[in-house]
This record gives structure tokens, sequence and C-alpha cells, in this order.
């Protein structure tokens, strides 16, 4: 029925948030920051991924998901290295993703779980629950509706265009989207997946801001939202917790970028230069990079003003004089 819309309450808290986020945002593209910053928009970019699969399951870690991006030797098991590949694939279509196409929902879950799932690009054809201790906790809608929700949420997606606040309407798709369990798996991975798309039509700088990142910090949070939410029969409880998330998220790119190297001596700028972000790096791996040969050298001109600006960190922040001890970017 095209005059479907998803139920959910517009509160004070969304609009609150709206506002906040919708500023900040302001003044992270005012400047084109991210523009000027590939290596960053890539390691965000990475960061999603890495916190989308984790959320799944994935045990690489975030130096090994980088390394299979980068082209790298990786050992672990295949199908979690297919899968990060998979993911970067997907979310390079992200600009010609068109967010209320049932044929690029289908072809981006093709490219999602290419070689992993039996029934790739293809909607559900069994019953599917959540299940916690043997008890059936969420019942997703039997498959023959599964075709009909999806178009249904599809057309009210195109209809909210100018109607509903991208923000809002990125979180209701969300919801449904997992409520409806299209299908037999990457549920989750698309829904995180379209709320980046959904909002990138909006803001393009969404693309490389891994909200990913923040849902795992708070998986536990994000999964009560959606029982909550389920519990309730609307999607208010999740809108908020993402828009509460996109609030933090944004904090932490406007901390990020004012962190910027532009205005750092050139010794601290070489050494940013050739490290990457969340990457550790023992000193003799700096030394070789840098080439450089004095300990003391390195220590002076470049980690001590760089931890000092905050651009880097420690390790082992507790024990500075250790043998064990690396640098991370940040």
């Amino acid at each position: 029925m095209d005059s479907y819309s998803p139920p959910y309450s517009l509160t004070s808290q969304m609009l609150s948030l709206i506002a906040a986020i919708s500023e900040k945002i302001g003044l992270l593209t005012s400047h084109n920051e991210l523009e000027k910053r590939p290596q960053l928009r890539r390691n965000n970019r990475i960061r999603s991924i890495h916190s989308s699969l984790k959320i799944e399951a994935n045990s690489l870690s975030l130096s090994e998901v980088r390394g299979i991006i980068n082209g790298q030797t990786v050992i672990g098991p295949q199908k979690e290295i297919l899968e990060v590949k998979n993911a970067y694939a997907a979310y390079e279509k992200i600009p010609e993703i068109v967010p209320s196409s049932i044929f690029d929902l289908k072809r981006l879950h093709g490219i999602m779980t290419q070689g992993t799932v039996e029934s790739s690009g293809e909607f559900r054809t069994t019953g599917e629950g959540v299940f916690s201790g043997g008890r059936c906790i969420f019942m997703a809608p039997p498959p023959d509706r599964v075709e009909w929700l999806v178009k249904d949420l599809l057309s009210w997606l195109r209809r909210s265009e100018g109607k509903v606040h991208p923000l809002i309407a990125a979180a209701v798709f969300h919801y449904e989207l997992v409520f409806i369990h299209p299908f037999a798996d990457g549920n989750g991975r698309m829904a995180r997946l379209w709320h980046t798309v959904i909002l990138y039509r909006w803001r393009n700088i969404f693309q490389y801001l891994p909200l990913e990142s923040q849902i795992e910090r708070c998986q536990e949070e994000y999964y009560r939202a959606i029982a909550d939410s389920n519990n309730a029969g609307n999607s208010t409880v999740l809108v908020e917790f993402m828009l509460t998330l996109l609030d933090k998220l944004l904090d932490e790119a406007l901390l990020q970028l004012r962190k910027s190297p532009v205005e750092t001596g050139i010794y601290v700028r070489k050494l940013l230069d050739v490290m990457e972000y969340e990457v550790p790096y023992s000193t003799q791996e700096l030394l070789l990079r840098l080439k450089l040969k004095s300990k003391e050298t390195l220590r002076r001109h470049y980690l001590h003003p760089a931890l000092a600006q905050g651009l880097i960190r420690m390790s082992l922040p507790d024990k500075p004089q250790s043998k064990n001890q690396c640098y991370i970017k940040q």
C-alpha cells in the first residue's frame, strides 16, 4: 500500500539533537577539512568497515582489516577476509546508490555478501527469528510478506524526501529494515550501510564519518534500543539513540580535525606523514620509516612535540619507558 508510513513519534529530544548535529555539520563542512585530508577519510572508512563487521562477530582486528584493504597478505579465516573485501567494495558504491531503489538494495546485498551467503542478493524464503538461551525473543515477518514490506518501506522513503528530516528518515529506515529482516544474513550490515547512504544524500560528508564505530562501542545499548522499539511497536527509541550517537560522532570528528598538522613543525609533519591512523609503531619502526639513526633525535624533535600536541599517543601511557612502547597517530 503506497500510503504506508512507519510509526514513530517526533520528540523534543530529537529536535534538539537535529539542531546540534546540523550546527556541527556546518562547522565540519565550512572549511572542507575532510576534503583536504584523504588519509583521514580513508582511515574513517576502514574504521566503519571494521566496526560493522565486528558487530556481526568478525574477529579480524582493525590493523588486519586495514591490511586487507591495503592489499596486504593477512592470515585469518577466509570467510572473514572475504567479508572485509566485500564490505569495502559495497562502501565504495555509496555515491551511486539510490536509497529508495529495491534493485540497489538487492545489488548491494549481493556485493556485501558475495561468496559468504548462499542467497546473496536475494530476499529470504524461510522464517527467521532472534533467539536467546533457546527462547525466541523476536520473530521476523513471514517470508511471503518480505518483498511487499520492503516495497512499502522504500516507497515511504521516496515520499519522505523534503518532508521528513534525513536524520530521522535514516534512523527510521534502519529500524524498519532490521525489523523486516529481508535477507537470510547481512541485515545489520545493510541497515548500517543504508543509514549512511541516506545521510550521504543529505550531506556527503557522512560518507567518511564512521557511525558504525559509535554503534560498535555501544553495542549493548544499540540492541536494547532495537528491542525497546520492538516492544513499543515504533522506532522512536532507536531514532533518539542513533541521533545521540551521531552527535557524539561529530564531536569526535571536530576534535580530530582540530588536531591538524598544518601548524606543526616540519619534523612533526614528517612523523605524521609516515604513520597511519590507529596503527601502533615501535621506536625502531619509526626510525626506519623516517630514515633516522638517533633515538634521541626521534624523541626530541618528533615524538615529544607530537605527544605534547595530542597528535599521537603512547600505547602504554602508564609505562613511558617500556621497551614495548609504541606510538599511535590519532
